[in-house]
């Protein structure tokens, strides 16, 4: 790891900056981990400047796996990585036990961090949740980033995070819950060595203005292909403090943010889950060269017509 445990919420204000990005998981044919598939794809994802990789949640598929495939996973993507990007994990164990034992092997594999998500079984009271994370921070050296989210089945409270804040590792939020509103109000109430990251890379223009520091934990920045570069043009110029500049450029891409919302945000909102989302974003990566393959069951393949229609779009729209 990158830091001792004294120095986590430090080294992460300082490095935790721009895209960190949960990618999907390529499979092959015969629905297994297509590890040449994921190789390659970390290689476009080192070219495309991505800072930070989170794996092994929702969107990679690892809540359909095997434990031993979980695992397996990781170390191909850390073997892939070398050491070229920041490399995290995503715990969605209600049992604290087999949330450390996955951390620890992954600590042994170079990751400096989790994302983890409040218990979705069982610990359900303030009290008990904050149990759960300080047992793990107790006994972990990794770096924790919280998930708030309602697919959690419980959207932490202000003065439950303001607690966790204070744990020694504990480094910040994916405000998953995509209230705006509510996003502004942590960064006001929380300690300024905890930071509140949005999931949205559509308010991330303006949330830099705001002190924002991380687009964190999704995969917009990837699927905009051929219009990517827009983002780092804004991005250099939010930074800069030209903010009206950055507006402007970042404004170029709403055709193609409100189809992504259309085909994956609206549909999360809609289910308050990713699975059925994640089948259309499989074709959208098929689109713009990455490899992905099918989805795992028991999730719906998407149909030849849902296919033709995405391609047809992201052609049109200059993405691919």
């Amino acid at each position: 790891m990158d830091f001792t445990r004294g120095e986590t919420k430090q080294w992460a204000l300082k490095n935790v900056r721009n895209w960190y990005m949960c990618p999907l998981t390529p499979m092959t044919p015969d629905l297994k981990m297509d590890e040449a598939g994921i190789r390659e794809n970390i290689e476009k994802y080192i070219e495309m400047g991505i800072e930070g990789l989170v794996v092994g949640g929702f969107i990679a598929e690892c809540w359909n796996m095997t434990l031993s495939d979980w695992f397996r996973y990781h170390e191909i993507v850390a073997d892939a990585v070398k050491g070229r990007a920041d490399l995290w994990t995503i715990i969605l164990d209600p049992s604290v036990h087999q949330a450390l034992e996955k951390m620890a092997f992954v600590e042994k594999l170079g990751f400096n961090g989790a994302e983890v998500i409040n218990p979705v079984v069982q610990l359900r009271t303030d009290d008990e949740i904050y149990a759960y994370f300080k047992y793990m921070t107790d006994h972990s050296d990794l770096a924790i980033c919280l998930y708030r989210t309602p697919v959690s089945g419980k959207v932490m409270e202000f003065d439950l995070m303001r607690r966790l804040a204070d744990l020694e590792t504990m480094i910040g939020v994916k405000q998953g819950f995509l209230n705006r509103q509510e996003t502004l109000k942590l960064r006001q109430i929380m300690p300024d060595d905890f930071i509140v990251m949005e999931p949205l890379e559509t308010w991330f223009a303006e949330d830099i203005r705001l002190g924002g520091q991380v687009c964190w934990g999704e995969l917009s920045y990837i699927l905009y292909g051929k219009k990517r570069h827009l983002v780092r043009e804004y991005m250099a110029a939010a930074f800069a403090g030209e903010h009206m500049k950055a507006l402007e450029i970042s404004d170029q891409l709403a055709d193609v943010r409100e189809y992504y919302g259309d085909k994956f945000l609206w549909v999360v909102k809609e289910t308050a889950t990713y699975a059925t989302a994640l089948a259309n974003m499989k074709v959208w990566y098929e689109a713009i060269g990455l490899k992905a393959g099918p989805i795992l069951p028991p999730v719906d393949q998407p149909t030849q017509a849902q296919r033709d229609e995405i391609f047809s779009t992201l052609d049109s729209m200059g993405i691919i």
